[in-house]
């Protein structure tokens, strides 16, 4: 595989991906300002979910916006409301109608950030090397689950929230310069040829296993992303940096240094073993009693995280038609919104029923049935894909 990978492009879309993460992770800390203001759980819960329903209600638009009209717009404009909105959390001083609207606005500009920079992100990738190179591009959006953690928690044990938001604001200004220098990328039509649509893609035969087993990925992702703080608190085992360090580390230097495997081997030989090893993962945090059992059930979902996330990427834009690749990674995009709505829910009320133990063994066993489900549906899909000129187009 000779084709270049490491571009200009390619390489300044992974640094302003990286910054872009950065400015949002750091708003993982958001909820100690919000109960600092007198918010209750619940009351957070709805702040936080006013951001996924307006990232989710943005996708369709933005996929359409995409392919019609290229990505550079979506990616500046993003920006430009980035700034903005993250500089009014400054005004944000008591749990009102307006903290709604700041999160809101800032939930529109994450979903054209995320949508906008990850299409771009495989558009500058070239098709013999497109695992391996998304999984070198997911790095970007790895790295600051674990930097914005330590960051947020420096800059509050110094000064405090003005700081926080100053600090993430100054990631966004950074992810615009970087963003300026882009060359539009829009699809190749051929003459009389048109973009589908955001809801025919949706549709589309060939593509209905990925929805589905991204959104269940997504969905027990919310197990530790959403859980993983409570769960240290309530039991004392472990802790959230020793989780996420280990699921950093071990997903990165997977991707960097194996990232060539799927491609060479074939996805679906790595695709199976990597979700198991998330199965597994889930099984052994439930049942840890020590900071060890924490350390290998991190190291286990970062495995299974660095390569189902690359390998289901590509198999979406290998089938989705380039001509509807904005509206295929819009909707790819917006199930990790709709799986945390769902998973959140669910998994908690696991908890409070029944405890830690049985919410990650669920967990678990759910996505291993995902994944059977997957196997079958994939297989007849694409069978079927042979007979539906739809299907046949998009593949």
């Amino acid at each position: 595989m000779t084709d270049r990978l490491l571009t200009r492009s390619f390489v300044l879309v992974s640094v302003a991906n990286f910054t872009s993460g950065m400015a949002y992770a750091l708003f993982l800390h958001f909820s100690g300002y919000l109960a600092g203001l007198g918010a209750s759980d619940t009351q957070i819960g709805l702040i936080y979910g006013a951001t996924a329903v307006a990232s989710i209600a943005m996708r369709p638009l933005l996929g359409t916006v995409m392919d019609r009209h290229g990505r550079r717009p979506v990616i500046l404009i993003g920006n430009a409301l980035n700034v903005v909105f993250i500089l009014l959390y400054l005004t944000v001083s008591a749990i009102g109608p307006w903290v709604y609207v700041v999160r809101i606005g800032h939930g529109v500009a994450e979903a054209m950030l995320f949508s906008a920079l990850f299409t771009y992100g495989t558009d500058v990738i070239p098709a013999s090397r497109r695992t391996e190179g998304i999984a070198l591009f997911g790095v970007s959006g790895l790295l600051p689950i674990g930097v914005a953690g330590i960051v947020g928690d420096i800059v509050l044990s110094l000064a405090g929230f003005r700081e926080l938001f100053l600090t993430a604001a100054g990631f966004a200004v950074i992810t615009l310069v970087l963003s300026l220098p882009l060359p539009e990328r829009r699809p190749e039509l051929k003459p009389g040829e048109s973009p589908q649509g955001f809801w025919k893609i949706v549709a589309t035969r060939n593509l209905l296993p990925i929805w589905w087993m991204i959104g269940s990925f997504s969905t027990v992702l919310t197990a530790y992303f959403v859980f993983i703080r409570r769960y240290v608190d309530d039991t004392g085992i472990g802790s959230v940096g020793l989780f996420f360090s280990m699921y950093v580390v071990v997903a990165i230097l997977e991707r960097v240094f194996l990232g060539w495997l799927p491609d060479r081997v074939g996805r679906m030989r790595v695709l199976y073993p990597s979700l198991a090893a998330l199965v597994m993962g889930f099984l052994v945090l439930a049942g840890a009693g020590t900071w060890v059992g924490v350390a290998i059930a991190g190291a286990l979902c970062g495995a299974g995280h660095g390569f189902t996330f690359p390998i289901l990427t590509a198999m979406l834009v290998d089938r989705a038609p380039d001509s509807d690749r904005g509206s295929a990674m819009s909707f790819f995009t917006a199930l990790f919104d709709v799986g945390t709505l769902i998973g959140g829910p669910l998994l908690g009320a696991i908890i409070d029923g029944a405890g830690w133990g049985p919410m990650y063994v669920t967990a678990g066993v759910a996505l291993g049935i995902a994944t059977v489900i997957f196997w079958r549906w994939d297989r007849w899909a694409m069978r079927a894909g042979s007979n539906d000129p739809v299907a046949t187009a998009a593949a």
